[in-house]
């Protein structure tokens, strides 16, 4: 059996003029060129587990319109896509179906809306990949193969994730790898379009199982950048300082996503810093407190920690480890004058780098059905417009395009090369100062102490 692994995870507006805004502006694509590069950790898991005697290739399609035919020729294909880029997927998927190519689909978009992903798959796998890979690829083996594999309710156990197959991918074409510490979010942000779809059930993976990934990945590159591929790296602080002081050892640099609540433990910014850190992406959402009420379902818990923003920016940064802030426009509770609230912020906390995206409403998500309920949906299937670049709903205090200008007005604003340089200079000179200061106690304290 020869098995293609075929990753379509480019991000892209939809939007022209925001295309063109952006390619003029390289601050704006920066993140989104990282995400496009980076390779699917999902297929590579699935590798992980697959039977030697199955040839395996991993490959990645950007843009469908740029190949004629078929990528490969396989026997099977398990495609794995964001929402964005599902249309494309489908497209893909029935031109291998119509040369007899067996052909499977999984993911979130595919676990929001199964039977639409029928239509173009042979197999579907609803949930998390691992619990219904092995009995999927047995059927496959021996030519019962199911349409439906549903793993929804068999949580997979963190301490039984296999070594992804790293090796399967070109490394040249890759400037950062990635590994996955947790999984899933204990928060239920309404808009989110990852945890409550595929893994509602916070895990962390045990350290010796990241080291040993950490340590694969050194093997194939000497000096790697690792993304660690987690919805929230911080949640378990107990877990997050345990897998710092192991990864202190490693000499890797590292970017990952948490919340802000890491800037309450010092310590751990501390083993962070030190462990190799280089940035951490903090979702603020919001430059209010009122854009913030609601968005959490469960506690409020970000609108409670509005009032420490700032200082948590601060707080980490002066650690030299930078802050990505990312801030979601179009909310229900933010008005037009929520764009120059993220300029006032940027500017006032000295953040590094900045993140900005339209609110998106992602099918499976609650927000996607309130919407929807609420006939707020421009489109209920217009999944080219899930790019988080898009507006793709109605929002309750402007216009579709209204929201639409006023975006690309802050991109102007916010990714601008001079406004990006003076944030970066801030951020090293202080890092200097801090770091001569640091350099001028320790001198004081050691001639004190030995006069």
């Amino acid at each position: 059996m020869k098995l293609g692994l075929i990753a379509m995870s480019a991000t892209r507006a939809h939007n022209k003029e925001l295309t063109e805004l952006g390619f003029s502006l390289p601050g704006f694509v920066d993140r989104s060129r990282v995400i496009a590069s980076l390779p699917s950790l999902g297929l590579l898991t699935l590798a992980g587990m697959t039977p030697a005697e199955i040839d395996m290739q991993y490959m990645d399609v950007p843009d469908l319109t740029k190949v004629s035919g078929l990528p490969g020729e396989f026997d099977v294909v398990a495609i794995s896509s964001f929402t964005a880029q599902m249309n494309e997927a489908y497209q893909l998927a029935d031109r291998y179906r119509a040369v007899g190519t067996t052909v499977l689909l999984g993911g979130l978009h595919v676990t929001a809306l199964p039977d639409e992903a029928l239509q173009h798959a042979d197999a579907i796998v609803i949930g998390e990949g691992e619990p219904a890979w092995p009995a999927l690829l047995d059927d496959l083996q021996q030519n019962r193969l199911q349409r439906i594999y549903d793993s929804r309710s068999r949580p997979f156990n963190m301490a039984d994730s296999p070594m992804p197959r790293f090796d399967l991918l070109n490394q040249d074409h890759y400037n950062r790898m990635m590994v996955q510490t947790s999984r899933g979010c204990p928060f239920s942000c309404e808009f989110c379009a990852a945890s409550i779809r595929l893994s509602p059930l916070y895990r962390v993976k045990p350290v010796h199982k990241v080291i040993a990934e950490v340590r694969r990945i050194k093997e194939l590159q000497p000096k790697p950048f690792i993304e660690f591929a987690d919805d929230n790296t911080f949640v378990n602080k107990h877990h997050g300082k345990e897998l710092m002081q192991a990864l202190q050892k490693e000499d890797v640099k590292w970017f990952t996503e948490t919340d802000v609540s890491v800037a309450e433990d010092e310590d751990l910014l501390k083993l962070m810093r030190d462990a190799g850190c280089v940035q951490v992406l903090i979702g603020f959402e919001s430059t209010t407190r009122a854009g913030l009420a609601g968005i959490e379902l469960k506690s409020d818990w970000k609108a409670k920690r509005f009032d420490g923003y700032m200082s948590a920016v601060d707080k980490i940064q002066r650690h030299g480890i930078s802050v990505n802030g990312c801030f979601v426009l179009g909310m229900d509770n933010d008005g037009p004058e929520c764009f120059e609230g993220v300029v006032e912020f940027v500017r006032d906390s000295n953040l590094y780098d900045v993140q900005i995206t339209l609110l998106t409403a992602f099918p499976g998500a609650p927000l996607y059905d309130r919407l929807k309920s609420e006939g707020r949906l421009l489109d209920e299937t217009a999944w080219q417009l899930c790019t988080l670049f898009d507006v793709n709903f109605t929002p309750r205090h402007m216009s579709p395009q209204e929201l639409e200008s006023k975006f690309r007005w802050l991109v102007e604003r916010i990714y601008n090369q001079e406004f990006t340089d003076e944030r970066h200079r801030k951020f090293h000179e202080r890092q200097a100062a801090l770091l001569a200061s640091r350099s001028h106690k320790e001198v004081y304290l050691h001639e004190h102490h030995h006069g």
